[in-house]
């Protein structure tokens, strides 16, 4: 098995995404040497170069570090890689040749959290946000906990929390990816599984495959650990301790009495007999009411007291792009959400309208692979529906090759309402001054962030123009 501890180099294939960025920034942080490759500039990518990680955007064999440069391996040194590295990738071919394993950092967080006390969230949606809200719970209540985070705390402005004093009972917390299966190299001690949306189906073919994903991922749970889940999915039968959360009056942890006060999102939780009141939201969203009671049960699980955690959710500010308020006035409202799954589209639309009820809303979606379009056309046609006012952008291909005949029209046609369009990125701004709508929301997990900053300068400057 590979020992950390005897490795000086360290090499990220695909450095600049969320996962990887974080997992950088912690070899940094242990004294490793630590640089990368990474498509294109991004804002993730300039803050790793300021943070003292060469970061280069050239796939090229010149541009590899000193420590990887000849034929054969260098016995300090490890690589680690992105599935979303296309196989053509020049370093890539040229590394294995070179005869070094490639790791997964889905691996190389396997290796990282193997003897530590890890709390590790899954799901197909709400773990980026369920996972935050549990090492941020923790921090809260004096639990010093590394956390490696799939978006940026807005707490903290970062998505990796590292623990100031590392002892033998580390604790550690996980967003555990299903994609590619990652989330199998992890054996933690309490798992949460918010959620298992067909998803990825390049990857599992179906939906029956991914669920058995889960279900073994599940099973992997330590021994004497426990086994969190929302109520409803089915993981029942699982050789180890398990308990439920939701809206469901049979959960273990069951939401009661959700109310919107002042903006926020108010709600109490019934265990057994007992119910404890007015737990307090700042961050908006049903969904992310689930997402806490799902944090609130792993913490509770963990040790942390109902008044610890109420403290904490009322101070938890959310994650970048996750219902990301971008501007909040009486004339405009413009939020920015990652969601690029149907049930998130739809999760979002409805926390939207039930918090502006009676504002016309637009969306502008950017769907996120050309297979995932593919895949879930009505279900995208379905969730968009439920605006007023729909701009549609191009399919962001990440990793995929165009698929004949999958475009974005393919979701416009399914959509029912009549004001709806495909527009060009540069023509966006310009489609946006002209509508009427009164929220705005930018929706999709590719470049569409940035978009954001320049749409924002344009709303508030109509909206600075125009009487409050």
């Amino acid at each position: 098995m590979l020992q950390l501890q005897n490795i000086k180099y360290i090499y990220f294939l695909g450095i600049g995404g969320i996962g990887m960025s974080a997992l950088a920034r912690y070899f940094k942080a242990a004294g490793k040497v630590v640089c990368g490759y990474d498509k294109t500039a991004t804002e993730l990518t300039n803050e790793l170069i300021n943070e003292g990680i060469p970061v280069h955007f050239d796939d090229a064999l010149n541009s590899l570090p000193d420590f990887l440069s000849g034929m054969g391996v260098n016995p300090e040194a490890i690589i680690v890689f992105t599935p979303a590295i296309p196989k053509t990738n020049v370093e890539f071919i040229h590394l294995n040749e070179c005869g070094y394993r490639l790791w997964k950092r889905s691996e190389v967080l396997g290796l990282i959290t193997d003897e530590a006390r890890t709390i590790a969230v899954a799901g197909t949606h709400g773990k980026t946000t369920t996972s935050t809200m549990v090492a941020h719970i923790l921090r809260q209540n004096g639990v010093e906990c590394t956390a490696f985070l799939g978006g940026i705390s807005k707490n903290y402005d970062t998505n990796l929390l590292l623990c100031e004093h590392p002892a033998d009972d580390e604790v550690m917390v996980v967003e555990a990816d299903e994609f590619d299966r990652s989330f199998l190299t992890l054996h933690p001690d309490i798992a949460v599984i918010t959620s298992m949306d067909a998803d990825h189906l390049d990857i599992y073919g179906d939906h029956n495959s991914l669920i058995s994903s889960y279900k073994e991922f599940a099973s992997q749970v330590k021994p004497d650990g426990t086994l969190i889940y929302k109520a409803g999915l089915p993981l029942q039968n699982q050789p180890t301790n398990f308990i439920t959360y939701g809206t469901s009056d049979s959960a273990t942890f069951s939401i009661k009495n959700v109310r919107i006060i002042d903006g926020n999102y108010v709600f109490d939780v019934q265990q057994g007999g007992a119910l404890e009141k007015d737990f307090r939201m700042q961050w908006p969203g049903r969904h992310n009411v689930e997402n806490a009671c799902g944090a609130l049960a792993a913490c509770r699980t963990f040790g942390i007291s109902y008044n610890g955690i109420r403290k904490a959710l009322d101070s938890f500010q959310g994650v970048k792009r996750r219902f990301d308020y971008q501007i909040r006035t009486k004339q405009v409202v413009f939020i920015d959400d990652y969601a690029h799954h149907p049930e998130e589209l739809r999760a979002t639309i409805e926390s939207v309208k039930e918090l502006y009820s009676g504002k016309k809303i637009l969306g502008i979606f950017q769907p996120h692979l050309f297979t995932r379009t593919r895949d879930f056309a009505d279900g995208f046609g379905t969730s968009l529906s439920l605006l007023d006012e729909l701009i549609l952008l191009d399919i962001y291909p990440a990793r995929e090759l165009p698929l004949p005949g999958i475009t974005s029209q393919m979701i416009a046609d399914k959509v029912t309402i009549n004001n709806k369009k495909v527009v060009a990125k540069d023509q966006l701004v310009k489609e946006v001054l002209e509508s009427d709508a009164n929220v705005i929301l930018t929706l999709g997990a590719g470049d569409i962030d940035q978009l954001i900053q320049p749409l924002k300068n344009a709303l508030e400057q109509k909206y600075r123009k125009q009487p409050a």
